[in-house]
């Protein structure tokens, strides 16, 4: 493989964002390597595209300058010393910058690893923390990052002994070229940090054959056509952001623009408003909160038919966290008068360790659903003293391309349709290894199998998924989920996704109970009272027992690296006194 770094130049005097339309053939990620992937991408004059906080065009890049910059970065790594298999460390700010290294890495027959920015939760001591353990985990030999945030990267690189480099000082040095290593399909082109919210994350590591086949997914499971733009906010070290929106558009010759996370977190309706105004877009992604903040937003106004236009808009995907069928009807109800269509939704299932998807809807059939008892989800018997409790469980598709989903019992033994138990998964995208952590890669694949860790069904070639098998609340031999839990207290007023962590603890007496705590943003005494006495009768409605509510101070319960509460570390804090509950007369 010959690579040409003078390719491609940067254009500035014209903001004009690349186009959906390309003469080149397309190709659906159908190459021996992502190498090959870009190489072939820049030939066209599709490319990424970053926008301001309110949407504003700040760059295009098309695909052709991102492979000129990938190449100029990859000999400077290869000149400060970057082997084949070594790991770079990059914190994934969305933009040129990130893009290039990450690219460029790969090109030098590294293994970029994607690392989070810092989030408005957490503070400062607890970003360091968690970069200095995920610097430890993936052991890199250098960590990239933007100059704004370089006290906190340079803290957390002197505690791990790695060298911190601003990209901005690290893109100004001399390019000497050089030969470039012949990269293999089955080399590992990243590690991904999973974000699974009962563990602590582990480097997920990825070939580049597992990458292109389930890339490939594209041209079969979302029908992409030559006019398909994609728009995304999600960020890049989460899975369905660096691989579904950023390495996927590259793979498949796909136009994007983007909107930094941190800048849909300070104005959500800026996504719509790109969408409204990018001709051609059909393609955005979304956890389930960010089409639920969307509606709440809209609330107030008057109408959207004058300020969006969503009519355009074919797979509005669902994934990254259980998909709740409430918060996508409010969506479509908030937003029908701008052109929503509601079969436009896409739900799907995935997890980093399968590379993104594992299974995802036909597009065109949107959200369907199916009643379930709760007793059949917890696998605990019916209680005939009290009426049935159903909950709705959506329907995330059908297995994408290569990919094998079954549903296997205690024993191990595939389950028949509509029986519930642990997924399965085995197919040319599923995960090579965690790495450097053997015992934890035997833990969950077996035979070429991955054990997900989380719960389901099939039913006629489609997967149901009902929560995470790790997250079950048992007590007195009753299974409960804490999804269940949580959403109960979700529906009470001024509460929203994400306030309520739900999880078991042992009482006085030496019992199990379940505990929740509650996010509060209530000062008067009288009114924390009666907030508790509201919710511990709310769970009790659901569990049949009296639990531990334990109000706590906004913004204290912990998230994953992708935003996503963490229940494991929640109990962890709460149960070390990390935690501190609101002092409450009894």
């Amino acid at each position: 493989m010959t690579h040409n770094a003078g390719a491609g130049t940067r254009e500035t005097s014209e903001l004009t964002p690349t186009p959906n339309d390309d003469a080149l053939p397309r190709r659906f990620a159908d190459f021996a390597t992502f190498a090959d992937a870009i190489d072939y991408a820049a030939q066209g004059v599709r490319g990424l595209n970053f926008h301001d906080a309110r949407g504003r065009l700040l760059r295009p890049y098309p695909f052709s300058e991102l492979r000129s910059d990938a190449l100029a970065m990859a000999h400077r790594l290869v000149a400060d010393g970057v082997k084949p298999g070594d790991r770079v460390a990059l914190i994934a700010e969305t933009g040129a910058e990130f893009a290039a290294l990450f690219c460029g890495a790969i090109y030098a027959g590294a293994w970029p690893v994607p690392l989070p920015l810092p989030t408005s939760f957490g503070g400062k001591d607890s970003y360091i923390d968690q970069l200095a353990v995920q610097l430890s985990s993936s052991d890199p030999l250098v960590l990239f990052y933007p100059a704004e945030i370089a006290q906190m990267t340079e803290a957390a690189c002197e505690r791990q002994g790695v060298r911190g480099i601003a990209w901005s000082d690290f893109a100004t040095r001399d390019v000497v070229e050089g030969p470039l290593p012949t990269l293999d399909p089955d080399d590992i082109c990243y590690l991904q940090y999973s974000s699974g919210s009962t563990r602590f994350p582990h480097g997920v590591a990825v070939t580049h054959r597992a990458l292109l086949n389930n890339l490939a997914y594209h041209s079969h499971g979302m029908q992409v056509t030559d006019g398909d733009r994609c728009i995304s906010w999600l960020p890049w070290y989460h899975d369905m952001g660096l691989v579904g929106c950023f390495l996927s558009l590259i793979a498949n010759q796909v136009s994007g623009d983007y909107l930094k996370t941190e800048d849909f977190a300070r104005r959500p309706l800026a996504w719509l408003d790109l969408i409204s105004r990018n001709a051609g877009t059909t393609l955005s992604y979304s956890p389930t909160f960010g089409y639920d903040i969307c509606a709440r937003r809209i609330s107030s106004q008057s109408s959207v038919a004058d300020r969006f236009d969503l009519s355009r808009w074919r797979v509005a995907g669902n994934g990254a966290d259980m998909i709740r069928p409430d918060v996508m009807q409010n969506f479509v109800n908030a937003f029908a008068d701008a052109g929503f269509r509601a079969q436009a939704f896409n739900p799907s299932y995935g997890l980093a360790e399968a590379t993104l998807a594992v299974t995802i809807m036909p597009p065109g059939e949107g959200i369907r659903v199916e009643l379930v008892e709760e007793e059949r989800l917890s696998g605990s018997p019916r209680d005939l003293s009290r009426p049935a409790r159903y909950r709705a469980i959506v329907n995330c598709g059908k297995p994408v391309r290569d990919m094998d989903v079954e549903i296997r019992g205690e024993d191990g033994k595939p389950q028949r349709d509509h029986v519930i138990g642990k997924v399965w998964c085995r197919g040319p995208s599923v995960m090579h290894s965690y790495f450097r952590d053997e015992e934890a890669t035997d833990a969950c694949l077996v035979d070429g199998w991955l054990d997900t860790g989380d719960m389901g069904y099939m039913a006629d070639g489609y997967l149901f998924i009902v929560g995470r098998a790790k997250d079950m609340i048992i007590i007195n031999g009753k299974n409960h989920w804490p999804q269940d839990i949580e959403w109960a207290v979700e529906q009470l007023p001024g509460f929203h996704q994400g306030d309520i962590a739900a999880f078991s603890v042992e009482t006085k007496d030496g019992e199990e109970a379940p505990a929740v705590l509650v996010h509060c943003r209530v000062s008067d005494p009288d009114e924390r009272v009666r907030l508790r006495d509201t919710i511990r009768d709310k769970v009790r409605s659901i569990t049949g027992m009296n639990c531990v509510v334990e109000l706590v101070p906004p913004k204290s319960l912990p998230r994953t690296s992708s935003g996503k509460l963490s229940r494991a570390k929640a109990k962890k804090l709460y149960l070390e006194g990390e935690i501190e509950p609101y002092a409450i007369a009894a």
